[in-house]
C-alpha cells in the first residue's frame, strides 16, 4: 500500500479570494458570500426551491470552458459525494463515482475488514475501464439473469478457465429460452475485443480511436483485454464519459474512496483500521454534530495524525462550523433534516432550511481556511450549483442515487414492471437495529429501536432514461457546467464570488418547471 501524502490539514489562516468585478447595470445586495438582488435580502431562512440563480455577463463560451474539481484537499475532480447510506454507498458506487471524478463514503455500519475487502477492490479498478459482470459458459441464463442488474452496460461477459472472454451474452439473447439453458448455447461468441493498449498513455486519442472501432463495428462495447485476458468492458458512452471527466485517483494513481466513523465505542482504533485499509477521506459522523462526544471523538482521530481529510458533521450553523474545526474537522458537513429519507423536521422540530444553512456554514468555514460540504436535500441539478454557489466545496448526495443500478441491494421489479431498489434512512429503526446488532444487551437494543428519525422501507425507482449513476452524473454535471457559464465563472471559486441569487414565490418556482409534452 502506497500511502499518501500527509494532508496539509487546517491553516488556521483566514482564507482570502479576491472579488471578481460585479455584474453591470447596478450592485446586487450582499449576503455574506452570496449576493442577492438588490431589495431581496432575505428575511427568514430559505430552501433551495425559494431562490433562483440570475444570468451574469460571461466570457464563458463553452461549458467545457469550466472547471468543476473542489479545492478541498480529498483530490476528487467533480463535486459530488454519495452519502454514507447502507442502501446507497457500496464496492459498485465506489468504484463507479470514482471513475467519473466523485468520492463515495462507505458506511460506519459496515465492519471493518469488509471495509478493507471493498477499498482494495476499489483501489484494484481500471480508472478507465469498466468493471465486467462475468459468467463461465457452463453457467446456466439464470445466473446471468441474476448478475445484469449489477452494472449499466446490461452485458455479461463468458470467460473461461484462464479468464479470456469467449462471448457476451445480453438480454436480446435470452428471450424466450429456458432459464436453465447454459450461456454458451446462447451467447455471441468471439466477440470483437480491445486491447487495453490502445487506451492506456494515449489519452484522448486512444478514447476516439476506441470510440470508432466500435462505432464502426456498430458495437455498444468490447471487452477490455490485456494479453488477451479480460481487464473490463469499453462501452461507447464510456469513451465519451472517460474523455469528459478526470477520475478521482490517489499518489498511486488508484480510485478514491472514503469511509465513516462514528462517535461511540473505540474511534481511534476504528480510524486506524480505515487508515491501515487505504480509505481516502474520514468522515465522522452522526446526526447532530455539534456536540460534545463529537469534540471526543474527534480528538481520538486526531490522536491517530490521520494523513487524509476529516470531515465532521453534520451542523447547520456558523458557530457548529467554528466548534468542529476548532475540535479537528477539515470538513464540515452541513444539513439536519432536509434528506429524502429523513423525518427529523417532523419528529423533532429541529433543523434548518438548507440554502440559508449552507450560506452562514460556507462563510464561517471561509473565515478559518475549511469547507464545507452541502449534506442532502438536492433534488434537481439547479440544487446542486445553489448548494455550491452557496458556497459549498462538494454536494453529498444519497436518495437520489439510490435508485440506479450501482447501489447495494437486489433489483426488483414491482407489478407493473417498474425495477426498483429499496432504501431506508439511517437514523430509521432498521438502519439502528443493524448498526447496534452484536453491541449491548437485547433489552437496550429493543429500546433503542423504540426511536427512530427516519423512513425504514422506501421504493427508489430507476429512470428508464437514466437508470445508472453515470447518467446522473451526467445530468448533474450538465446542469453545474451550464449555470457556471451564465454566472461568468470558470471555476466553483469563481462560481461562488459571481453568483447572484433572488428569491422567487411558489408561482415562481413552479414556472420554472418543465411541461409535460403534449399539454
Amino acid at each position: 500500500m502506497v500511502a499518501a501524502p500527509p494532508y496539509p490539514g487546517r491553516s488556521g489562516a483566514r482564507r482570502t479570494t479576491a472579488r471578481t468585478a460585479l455584474p453591470p447595470r447596478g450592485r446586487p445586495a450582499d449576503n455574506g458570500s452570496v449576493r442577492f438582488l438588490p431589495g431581496q435580502t432575505p428575511t427568514t431562512d430559505l430552501t433551495y426551491a425559494d431562490v433562483f440563480l440570475v444570468p451574469s455577463r460571461s466570457e464563458v463560451g463553452s461549458r467545457f470552458d469550466v472547471d468543476l474539481a473542489p479545492h478541498d484537499g480529498t483530490g476528487t475532480t467533480v463535486p459530488l459525494v454519495v452519502a454514507n447510506m447502507t442502501a446507497v454507498a457500496g464496492r459498485r458506487m465506489s468504484e463507479t463515482v470514482a471513475r467519473r471524478g466523485g468520492i463515495t463514503i462507505l458506511p460506519q455500519d459496515v465492519p471493518a475488514d469488509v471495509v478493507a475487502t471493498v477499498v482494495s477492490s476499489v483501489k484494484t479498478r481500471h480508472p478507465v475501464v469498466e468493471t465486467p459482470v462475468t459468467v463461465g459458459p457452463h453457467d446456466t441464463v439464470h445466473t446471468a439473469l441474476s448478475l445484469i442488474g449489477k452494472r449499466a452496460h446490461a452485458a455479461v461477459v463468458v470467460v473461461d478457465d484462464d479468464g479470456r472472454p469467449v462471448g457476451i451474452v445480453s438480454e436480446t439473447d435470452w428471450e424466450d429460452v429456458d432459464r436453465f439453458t447454459q450461456v454458451h448455447q446462447v451467447m455471441s461468441a468471439d466477440p470483437r475485443v480491445l486491447d487495453v493498449s490502445v487506451l492506456e498513455g494515449r489519452g484522448e486519442a486512444g478514447l476516439a480511436a476506441a470510440f470508432d472501432e466500435l462505432a464502426g463495428a456498430r458495437l455498444k462495447l468490447a471487452p477490455v483485454t490485456r494479453e488477451g485476458r479480460l481487464v473490463g468492458v469499453l462501452t461507447r458512452r464510456g469513451a465519451l464519459r472517460s474523455s469528459i471527466y478526470a477520475p478521482a485517483l490517489d499518489p498511486a494513481g488508484r480510485l478514491r474512496v472514503g469511509a465513516a466513523v462514528g462517535i461511540n465505542g473505540d474511534v481511534a482504533g476504528k480510524t486506524r483500521a480505515l487508515l491501515e485499509a487505504g480509505v481516502d477521506v474520514l468522515v465522522v459522523d452522526t446526526a447532530h454534530g455539534h456536540q460534545e462526544r463529537m469534540f471526543r471523538a474527534l480528538e481520538a482521530v486526531r490522536s491517530v495524525s490521520p494523513g487524509v481529510p476529516v470531515v465532521a458533521g453534520n451542523v447547520v450553523t456558523g458557530q457548529g462550523v467554528r466548534d468542529l474545526v476548532a475540535a479537528g474537522a477539515d470538513i464540515v458537513k452541513v444539513g439536519v433534516g432536509p434528506g429524502a429519507m429523513c423525518t427529523t423536521r417532523m419528529m423533532t422540530a429541529v433543523g434548518r432550511p438548507q440554502l440559508s444553512a449552507v450560506l452562514e456554514c460556507a462563510d464561517a468555514a471561509r473565515e478559518l481556511g475549511a469547507h464545507v460540504w452541502a449534506d442532502g436535500g438536492v433534488r434537481h441539478p439547479r440544487d446542486v450549483a445553489l448548494a455550491l454557489a452557496a458556497g459549498a466545496s462538494q454536494v453529498m448526495i444519497g436518495s437520489w442515487f439510490a435508485g440506479t443500478y450501482e447501489s447495494p441491494g437486489d433489483l426488483h421489479t414491482d407489478e407493473s414492471g417498474r425495477m426498483y431498489k429499496e432504501s431506508f434512512g439511517m437514523a430509521s429503526a432498521r438502519a439502528v437495529a443493524a448498526r447496534t446488532a452484536g453491541h449491548g444487551a437485547p433489552f437496550e437494543r429493543a429500546r433503542k429501536s423504540l426511536f427512530e428519525e427516519g423512513i425504514s422501507s422506501s421504493r427508489m425507482y430507476l429512470d428508464p432514461q437514466r437508470p445508472g449513476v453515470e447518467d446522473l452524473v451526467d445530468e448533474i454535471t450538465a446542469g453545474l457546467r451550464s449555470s457556471m457559464t451564465y454566472a461568468g465563472a470558470r471555476s466553483l471559486a469563481e462560481f461562488a464570488e459571481r453568483a447572484v441569487v433572488g428569491i422567487q414565490s411558489a408561482a415562481g418556482y413552479e414556472e420554472g418547471r418543465p411541461l409535460p409534452a403534449g399539454w
